[in-house]
């Protein structure tokens, strides 16, 4: 008698990062409220209002990195235009965010302060659903989604792909940058929206709510990581990777790359759309240079910074680039771009697994 060998599917995380995993969700949860909520402001291990921005900032970046992972470390897809996906999410909280205003702007009207600026008398169609956070949650998903499903679907079944994909995806945030920027469309043109007042009835510039929101930012971004290590690990994304590595022979054993692709395509869209969603309410603005062709590159740097093909690689690199940002544009604005552009090519050059990629190197070296 002959017995067959079943292979059980690969664990989500190894012990090590189930730990590793453990630990950020209670730095997360309970370490950070706690340092800033709870330690006196003089105190060496208070954690500052500015941090807690400044990091909640971060980790909605790092969502957008671990976003261009999939489609780019995992399928081979280098998007120049995913600002677009962030910025459509954050427009739609953002609409949210307006709305609740209500009395309080500087005209007291029901409607927005731009459009009574510029005498309109009532709100557009697509601000029907704007006063409802359910729909808002809807739609910062289905927004990104919808118009990301849309430009794959011709896209892909065209089978444009490499620098001509790039250059797609570079010329589609380019060109929805410059409709945000127009008055008549009703998404407040160069300005934007910004002056918010609350959530949920809830007053944002609260030191906690503005904890709540890093909490549900952190919390996010750990919970699409697992989703972004499930999918990779399955077979869906065994798929995925044979694409990017062979997408010919792919068709040749029978698969349809175009679905595989369009399905991460639009996932990783809907991921930066919430990314966008609690980035707004944490920065308190949203306006159209968030979809500036110089933004969508950025999240494609720090995807190869940290190291792509590794989900927690995009994530160290948002934060390696944006703490250095942080401080380079205060301490030495007039290099910040030198050195952004700096590290793009030396990585390129010499880290081609990005930091993640050396460390394992160093590693495995040591072994």
């Amino acid at each position: 008698m002959t017995t067959t060998s079943i292979q059980l599917p690969a664990p989500l995380l190894t012990r090590t990062g189930w730990s590793a995993f453990v630990v950020a969700l209670v730095v997360v949860c309970a370490v950070a409220p706690a340092l800033n909520l709870l330690v006196p402001k003089d105190s060496l291990f208070h954690l500052s209002d500015y941090a807690v921005a400044l990091v909640g900032k971060i980790m909605c970046y790092a969502i957008c990195a671990l976003a261009m992972d999939l489609i780019w470390g995992y399928t081979g897809i280098l998007s120049l235009g995913h600002g677009v996906f962030f910025a459509l999410g954050g427009y739609a909280m953002g609409m949210y965010l307006m709305r609740q205003i209500g009395l309080e702007g500087n005209y007291k009207s029901n409607l927005p302060d731009f459009m009574v600026f510029l005498d309109w008398k009532t709100l557009p169609w697509h601000w029907t659903f704007s006063d409802s956070f359910i729909a808002t949650l809807f739609l910062v998903v289905a927004v990104p989604g919808l118009v990301a499903f849309v430009f794959g679907y011709f896209a892909f079944r065209s089978r444009i792909k490499g620098v001509y994909f790039s250059i797609i995806t570079q010329a589609m945030t380019f060109a929805a940058m410059l409709l945000f920027f127009r008055n008549e469309t009703g998404f407040g043109g160069n300005n934007g929206f910004t002056d918010f007042k609350r959530i949920l009835n809830i007053p944002i510039a609260t030191p906690s709510m503005r904890m709540l929101l890093f909490v549900l930012t952190g919390v996010t971004l750990l919970g699409f990581f697992l989703l972004a290590r499930w999918l990779v690990a399955a077979k869906f994304g065994r798929v995925l990777q044979a694409v990017r590595d062979a997408e010919t022979r792919v068709m040749f054993s029978g698969y349809n790359p175009i679905g595989y692709k369009l399905t991460i395509w639009t996932i990783s869209a809907m991921m930066c759309g919430v990314a966008g969603a609690l980035y707004v309410p944490q920065v308190g603005i949203i306006n159209p240079s968030e979809m500036s062709p110089a933004n969508s590159i950025e999240i494609a740097i720090w995807a190869a910074v940290g190291g792509r093909a590794s989900l927690i690689g995009p994530i160290v690199g948002a934060f390696i680039v944006n703490g250095a940002k942080s401080w380079l544009t205060v301490a030495y604005p007039e290099f910040w771009l030198y050195f952004l552009g700096a590290l793009f090519i030396g990585v390129t050059l010499f880290l081609p697994d990005g930091v993640v990629g050396l460390i394992r190197k160093l590693k495995g070296n040591k072994a």
